[in-house]
Protein backbone atom coordinates (compact mmCIF):
# COMPACT_ATOMS: atom_id res chain seq x y z
CA UNK A 1 0.00 0.00 0.00
CA UNK A 2 1.11 3.29 -0.63
CA UNK A 3 1.13 6.28 1.76
CA UNK A 4 -1.88 7.76 0.43
CA UNK A 5 -3.44 4.47 0.69
CA UNK A 6 -3.00 4.21 4.42
CA UNK A 7 -4.42 7.65 4.99
CA UNK A 8 -7.37 6.50 3.46
CA UNK A 9 -7.56 3.03 4.80
CA UNK A 10 -6.41 4.66 8.10
CA UNK A 11 -9.62 7.05 7.58
CA UNK A 12 -11.82 3.68 6.61
CA UNK A 13 -10.14 2.08 10.32
CA UNK A 14 -11.28 5.04 12.23
CA UNK A 15 -14.70 5.40 10.98
CA UNK A 16 -15.31 1.23 11.61
CA UNK A 17 -14.14 1.33 15.09
CA UNK A 18 -15.58 4.52 16.08
CA UNK A 19 -18.91 2.58 14.84
CA UNK A 20 -18.25 -0.28 16.41
CA UNK A 21 -17.49 0.87 19.71
CA UNK A 22 -20.05 3.15 20.03
CA UNK A 23 -22.64 0.95 19.48
CA UNK A 24 -21.17 -1.79 21.76
CA UNK A 25 -20.96 1.10 24.59
CA UNK A 26 -24.19 2.13 23.90
CA UNK A 27 -25.70 -1.13 24.42
CA UNK A 28 -23.47 -1.45 27.44
CA UNK A 29 -24.82 1.92 29.10
CA UNK A 30 -28.66 1.03 27.82
CA UNK A 31 -28.84 -1.89 29.91
CA UNK A 32 -26.94 -0.90 32.84
CA UNK A 33 -26.57 3.15 32.71
CA UNK A 34 -29.60 5.66 33.84
CA UNK A 35 -29.56 6.99 30.59
CA UNK A 36 -29.08 6.83 27.09
CA UNK A 37 -25.33 7.56 25.62
CA UNK A 38 -26.26 10.48 24.08
CA UNK A 39 -27.75 12.24 27.05
CA UNK A 40 -24.56 10.61 29.45
CA UNK A 41 -22.41 12.65 26.56
CA UNK A 42 -24.22 15.77 26.76
CA UNK A 43 -24.11 15.69 30.66
CA UNK A 44 -20.41 15.07 30.25
CA UNK A 45 -19.62 18.00 28.48
CA UNK A 46 -22.11 20.24 30.61
CA UNK A 47 -20.57 19.24 33.98
CA UNK A 48 -17.06 20.26 32.61
CA UNK A 49 -18.47 23.24 31.41
CA UNK A 50 -19.26 24.17 35.51
CA UNK A 51 -21.68 26.91 36.71
CA UNK A 52 -21.94 28.28 33.12
CA UNK A 53 -22.87 25.81 30.81
CA UNK A 54 -22.31 25.56 27.71
CA UNK A 55 -24.28 27.59 24.23
CA UNK A 56 -26.43 25.23 22.26
CA UNK A 57 -24.55 25.34 19.71
CA UNK A 58 -21.25 24.42 22.04
CA UNK A 59 -23.12 21.75 22.20
CA UNK A 60 -23.42 20.56 19.30
CA UNK A 61 -19.89 21.05 18.45
CA UNK A 62 -19.19 18.63 21.55
CA UNK A 63 -20.91 15.96 21.09
CA UNK A 64 -21.10 16.23 17.04
CA UNK A 65 -25.12 16.41 16.46
CA UNK A 66 -26.38 18.45 14.58
CA UNK A 67 -27.73 21.67 16.01
CA UNK A 68 -31.23 20.49 15.24
CA UNK A 69 -30.81 17.37 17.32
CA UNK A 70 -29.10 19.08 19.87
CA UNK A 71 -32.12 21.01 20.94
CA UNK A 72 -34.18 18.36 20.79
CA UNK A 73 -32.09 16.22 22.94
CA UNK A 74 -31.76 19.42 25.31
CA UNK A 75 -35.22 19.77 25.65
CA UNK A 76 -35.76 16.17 26.43
CA UNK A 77 -32.96 16.13 29.03
CA UNK A 78 -34.57 19.54 30.34
CA UNK A 79 -38.23 17.53 30.42
CA UNK A 80 -36.34 14.74 32.71
CA UNK A 81 -34.61 17.40 34.87
CA UNK A 82 -31.17 16.58 33.78
CA UNK A 83 -30.51 20.42 32.55
CA UNK A 84 -31.90 23.79 32.30
CA UNK A 85 -32.49 25.71 29.19
CA UNK A 86 -32.13 30.00 29.92
CA UNK A 87 -31.60 32.61 27.94
CA UNK A 88 -28.68 34.72 27.17
CA UNK A 89 -29.41 38.12 28.79
CA UNK A 90 -27.22 40.27 26.52
CA UNK A 91 -27.59 38.19 23.22
CA UNK A 92 -31.41 36.98 22.69
CA UNK A 93 -30.51 34.81 19.53
CA UNK A 94 -28.30 32.83 22.49
CA UNK A 95 -29.67 29.76 24.76
CA UNK A 96 -27.69 28.33 27.65
CA UNK A 97 -27.83 24.60 28.95
CA UNK A 98 -26.30 23.72 32.37
CA UNK A 99 -26.63 20.73 34.34
CA UNK A 100 -28.98 20.53 37.06
CA UNK A 101 -28.04 18.67 40.19
CA UNK A 102 -30.28 15.55 38.87
CA UNK A 103 -28.07 15.26 35.84
CA UNK A 104 -24.81 15.28 38.40
CA UNK A 105 -26.50 12.14 39.19
CA UNK A 106 -27.27 10.64 36.69
CA UNK A 107 -23.93 11.14 35.57
CA UNK A 108 -21.91 9.33 38.20
CA UNK A 109 -24.75 6.77 37.91
CA UNK A 110 -24.35 5.52 34.71
CA UNK A 111 -20.47 6.52 34.27
CA UNK A 112 -19.24 2.85 35.74
CA UNK A 113 -21.13 0.99 33.14
CA UNK A 114 -19.53 3.91 30.20
CA UNK A 115 -16.29 3.09 31.52
CA UNK A 116 -16.11 -0.78 31.48
CA UNK A 117 -17.51 -0.15 27.69
CA UNK A 118 -14.65 1.82 26.92
CA UNK A 119 -11.90 -0.79 28.68
CA UNK A 120 -14.23 -3.26 26.93
CA UNK A 121 -14.76 -2.46 23.72
CA UNK A 122 -12.24 -0.13 22.72
CA UNK A 123 -8.89 0.11 25.56
CA UNK A 124 -7.95 -3.22 25.90
CA UNK A 125 -7.26 -3.79 22.52
CA UNK A 126 -4.98 -1.65 22.27
CA UNK A 127 -1.19 -1.04 24.26
CA UNK A 128 -0.09 1.67 25.89
CA UNK A 129 2.32 2.91 23.16
CA UNK A 130 -0.86 2.51 20.28
CA UNK A 131 -2.85 4.50 22.89
CA UNK A 132 -0.66 7.13 22.68
CA UNK A 133 0.13 7.58 18.85
CA UNK A 134 -3.33 7.09 18.08
CA UNK A 135 -4.32 10.41 20.83
CA UNK A 136 -1.29 12.19 19.56
CA UNK A 137 -2.52 11.92 15.91
CA UNK A 138 -6.50 12.48 16.10
CA UNK A 139 -5.86 15.28 19.04
CA UNK A 140 -3.67 16.90 15.45
CA UNK A 141 -6.68 16.04 13.72
CA UNK A 142 -8.96 17.50 15.89
CA UNK A 143 -6.96 20.94 16.50
CA UNK A 144 -6.60 21.51 12.68
CA UNK A 145 -10.48 20.88 12.68
CA UNK A 146 -10.88 23.54 15.67
CA UNK A 147 -8.40 26.07 13.54
CA UNK A 148 -10.99 25.77 10.44
CA UNK A 149 -13.66 26.41 12.33
CA UNK A 150 -12.54 29.27 14.31
CA UNK A 151 -10.73 30.70 11.28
Amino acid sequence: MSKGEYRIEAWRALLLAHNAAVRAIETDVQRNGRVPLTWYDVLLELRGAGEQGLRMQEVAQRVVLSRTRVSRLVDEMARADLVTKRPDLTDKRVTWAVITDEGRSALRATAPAYMRGIQEHFARHLTDEEAAVITTALLRVARAGEDIQLG
